[in-house]
Order: structure tokens, then C-alpha cells, then sequence
């Protein structure tokens, strides 16, 4: 797949340095799916119980997918010390070790989110409720990792860099606004918030490397903004479906 180039006013200028470079990525999250309607209000108790219940059946589908994303970019990845490094987002996600407690990785905690929402273990798994539109939202980032070169894909995963955020808000309003949800179900948010850092360091140094041009560096930001509104439309379709 590939990504939308739109004119740059400032081609054939220098280079970012990495802080200015790197200053440019951040900036990004103004596009964020923490500013969409949807998550405010989700965050500040306007969400029916149906409506938990719909995003986290929708999101499950895209927690399943990361997994296969990374496994995707893994392939791709002809640097064995790369790859040490990045697999580990695959054993985050799939589990590692005795595959009990922490170790039984990000798809599982999810699952017990669904759970703790009031969606049965075995209705999550069966992805009934995943709308079309997120289901093609997240089968196109999978798909754009196998198919780019590794590093742009590497580039798309920074969206990491604003999900601490977005989970430490979810830990810290929803016990308040959704007393009902079991407390044990928010394991997943609290989980990601030490990982998504660590993914972000490697994401940034394969990132601050590889794009060296003023258009290579647009470039990467084509591609970030392209992860960011996957995201968006996935909330979009989350919105606008059911009552």
C-alpha cells in the first residue's frame, strides 16, 4: 500500500537534525485518536455500558492484528540485532514463558478486559461484533507492513509515543466513571504504559536513521499520519455503529 504524498513547500531544504526531526514526529500527535470525540467522551463517563462493550470488541480485533503486524516487519528485517529487539513486541502481545500472570501477554489482558466489560471470553474470540470498517482499517496496516521496506514500517509503530497518555487517562477516570467494569480489567492499560516507552526508543532510532533528507523525513511523516488515521477511522466506525 502505498501512502499519500502531498507537495512539501520546504523540498530541496536541509535536513531536520534528530532533536528538530524528532521534535516534527511529536508534533504529530495533534492527529491522535486521544483528541477523537469518541475517546473525550469515553474518558469523561459519557459512554453507555453497550458502548464500552463495542469499542473494546472492535479493538480487539486490532490488538490481534498487532502481533501479525510486527511478525510481518520481523520477516523483513535482515539485522539479527534488529530483530532481537523487535520480537519482543510479538512475545508482549502473544505471551512468553509460563504464559500465566504478566506473561500471558497483551492479547490475553484484553481478553480479561472483555471480560471485566461484560463480553463472554468465547463472544470476543469469535470477532462477531468487529464492524467492517475497523476490520479493513487494521488489515490495511498489516498489510503495509509486509509489504514496506522494514524501516517505514518500523516509522508507522511510533504512534507509541502518545499511548502513554491515552492508557494512564484511561486508569485514571474509568474506575470513577464505569464503577461497574471489574478492576482487574484494566491490567492491560497499565501494562502498556513501561512497554510502549521501550518500543519508542527502538522505533526512534531505526526512524532517525534511515529518513536523512528533508523528504525522506516527509516521508516518514506521511507514514506516521497514515497510522494515525487508521486509529481515527477505527474510532470513527466504532462511533457510528449500533445505538
Amino acid at each position: 500500500m502505498d501512502i499519500a504524498r502531498h507537495p512539501r513547500p520546504h523540498e530541496g531544504l536541509p535536513a531536520w537534525n534528530p532533536e528538530e526531526f524528532k521534535a516534527q514526529l511529536h508534533a504529530q500527535g495533534r492527529s491522535y485518536h486521544i483528541h477523537h470525540p469518541f475517546n473525550v467522551r469515553m474518558n469523561n463517563g459519557g459512554c453507555t455500558p453497550g458502548e464500552i462493550r463495542r469499542w473494546v470488541a472492535n479493538r480487539f480485533y486490532y490488538q490481534i492484528c498487532i502481533p501479525r503486524k510486527d511478525a510481518a516487519i520481523l520477516a523483513n528485517m535482515p539485522d539479527r540485532e534488529h530483530r532481537r529487539l523487535w520480537i519482543e513486541r510479538i512475545l508482549d502481545h502473544d505471551g512468553h514463558g509460563n504464559y500465566q500472570g504478566s506473561s500471558a501477554g497483551g492479547i490475553e489482558a484484553w481478553t480479561r478486559l472483555g471480560e471485566a466489560v461484560g463480553i463472554p471470553r468465547e463472544e470476543l474470540l469469535s470477532l462477531q461484533h468487529v464492524v467492517p470498517a475497523v476490520r479493513f482499517a487494521c488489515d490495511a496496516y498489516v498489510n503495509f507492513a509486509a509489504k514496506a521496506p522494514w524501516q517505514e514500517a518500523v516509522c508507522s509503530s511510533l504512534t507509541e509515543m502518545f499511548a502513554p497518555q491515552i492508557h494512564k487517562d484511561r486508569l485514571a477516570t474509568w474506575p470513577t466513571h464505569y464503577p461497574w467494569i471489574e478492576a482487574d480489567g484494566l491490567a492491560y492499560f497499565r501494562s502498556r504504559i513501561p512497554l510502549a516507552s521501550r518500543d519508542v526508543e527502538h522505533g526512534l532510532l531505526v526512524t532517525l536513521g534511515y529518513f536523512q533528507t528533508r523528504e525522506q523525513q516527509h516521508r516518514a511523516l506521511d507514514i506516521l499520519q497514515f497510522k494515525l488515521d487508521i486509529l481515527w477511522a477505527m474510532l470513527d466506525a466504532i462511533e457510528k455503529t449500533g445505538p
